[in-house]
């Protein structure tokens, strides 16, 4: 039986392969729907028609993350994983052997059902079994993988792209399933997550698994402190009612104020795509056509730097922080959007190579910052910052938001340009500027904490700033590999007995 390190590293694989999957499936249709082979196929569909194919994803993987908002918390974390991955199996074969636009739709409305599961489930696992003091580099691990995913789609689709017949698109597509087979052979070797377990009356269970994530016996004091520690914020979580649709939906906020907490988890995913990244993501061809005679080989070069620079935030997120890296490269975005602007107007207007060199090198920086300072935090921060009994419920909640809002921008991404032109990048330049002040004014850092320990950040915020709030959450804890015990020495030795 995998315990320590090999059962954590296993769980980091599966929720791995999970972001690898994400970002394929977000880099594939980008390689393949502007060359000739798929356009054939599907008789050269306008541009939105061609936006409906490529963004009803996105509503599939909405409606999968609001069904996983219903029904996630009763399934748990291991059954919900499931669930997406079988799905996805079946919207991967049915998307590689359609050839109209009309079943495509479907095809993809299937996998998208299934991401939404895998989406809404794969950070909050990976996050309840980390280790605190480093649960940010581990989904920054996952957040290269998800990049890596994006780079093999398009250097896969850029390699078909020399194929000839309907092989040169439905091959990349059906490569999704490298990524899906073996999330459904290790979802079956992996543990349910012990805070899961804990908050549906399974104890015993959480205690053996917090036990074999740190290698020790049920006895150790650290695994009772820890575990200790899950059981008191459930009881408080049930006393007051946290985590319930009535207490969210109607009546005051709760003391850990529940409410707000999965208002900010929405609100960054909904920053993260309301920003304009997967309108470069999903149409980069369509941009880089505008400054390069090769637009796939410098898509395959742009995204090759993407997941490069995803090793940068490796380095900081523990130790800058949440709010310093969101605040400092969403600033630095914003200007890029300037740049581009102006950039692109001179390319379309004069035909200038400078300004169309100018425009590659911000884009080329635009990713960069995104990587490193909003699209690691993005994937970290719902789950540490929702409560437990609503952690399942709100991070599909705000997964929702994320798809939503992904695809109002990929649908509106090809008409908009066509309209707008340049002037289209102004928008988004204005938009990231928008951030600035709710993140300023209403994100705490999370860094260091253990996920019980944000309650008490949220519990305290009122009387104090949230850098007060989180260094006194620290203060007033032991601090543990996976966790902080809040239980006194008799408790745990009370509780070795009653083990033994």
């Amino acid at each position: 039986m995998l315990q320590g390190n090999a059962l954590l590293y296993t769980v980091t694989l599966l929720t791995a392969m999970g972001f690898m999957l994400i970002g394929y499936d977000n880099g594939v249709m980008g390689g393949i729907i502007n060359e000739k082979p798929f356009q054939t196929t599907f008789k050269h569909p306008s541009d939105s028609l061609l936006g409906t194919i490529v963004a009803i994803y996105e509503i599939g993987c909405c409606a999968g993350a609001l069904v996983c908002a219903a029904v996630g918390e009763g399934l748990g974390r291991r059954k919900s994983i499931m669930v997406g991955v079988v799905l996805m199996l079946a919207g991967t074969a049915f998307q590689a052997a359609v050839s109209s636009s009309g079943p495509m739709i479907a095809a993809r409305v299937v996998s998208g059902l299934g991401m939404g599961f895998l989406n809404s489930t794969m950070p909050v696992l990976q996050s309840e079994v980390s280790p605190k003091a480093a649960r940010g580099r581990f989904v920054c691990f996952q957040l290269s993988l998800l990049n890596l995913g994006i780079m093999v789609a398009y250097w896969v689709g850029y390699g078909f792209s020399f194929s000839s017949g309907a092989k040169a698109w439905r091959i990349p597509v059906a490569l999704q399933a490298i990524f899906q087979v073996p999330i459904l052979v290790l979802v079956l070797i992996v543990p349910e997550s012990p805070r899961w377990l804990a908050s549906h009356n399974r104890p015993d269970e959480s205690l053996q698994v917090i036990a074999r994530l740190h290698g020790k016996p049920v006895t150790d004091t650290d695994v009772l402190m820890q575990h200790k520690e899950i059981q008191d914020a459930v009881m408080l979580e049930a006393s007051i009612g946290s985590g319930s649709w009535k207490e969210l939906v109607t009546g005051r906020d709760d003391d850990i104020k529940s409410r707000k907490r999965l208002l900010i988890a929405c609100s960054i995913q909904f920053f993260q795509q309301i920003g304009g990244i997967n309108a470069l993501i999903y149409y980069a061809g369509n941009f880089l056509a505008l400054v390069s005679s090769s637009p796939a080989l410098l898509a395959g070069g742009l995204f090759t730097w993407f997941f490069v620079a995803s090793f940068i935030p490796w380095f900081l997120i523990d130790s800058l922080g949440r709010r310093k890296l969101l605040l400092s490269c969403i600033a630095l975005m914003s200007l890029c959007f300037v740049v581009e602007t102006v950039s692109v107007w001179k390319v379309q207007t004069a035909k200038s190579k400078v300004a169309g060199g100018v425009a590659t090198a911000f884009l080329f920086l635009f990713m960069g910052l995104f990587t490193t300072g909003f699209q690691a935090v993005v994937w970290v921060y719902p789950s540490e910052i929702l409560p437990l009994k609503l952690r399942a419920k709100g991070s599909a909640i705000s997964t929702a938001c994320n798809w939503i809002t992904n695809y109002a921008i990929v649908q509106m991404t090809p008409p908009a340009l066509t309209a707008l032109g340049y002037k289209f990048y102004i928008i988004f330049a204005i938009i990231n500027a928008s951030f600035l002040p709710p993140i300023y004014f209403f994100y705490p850092e999370t860094k260091g904490l253990s996920l019980e320990e944000v309650d008490l950040l949220f519990s305290r915020h009122h009387a104090q700033t949230f850098d007060q709030a989180a260094e006194d959450a620290k203060a007033t804890t032991n601090h543990f590999e996976y966790g902080n015990g809040a239980a006194g020495v008799d408790d745990i030795e009370d509780k070795k007995h009653a083990i033994a």
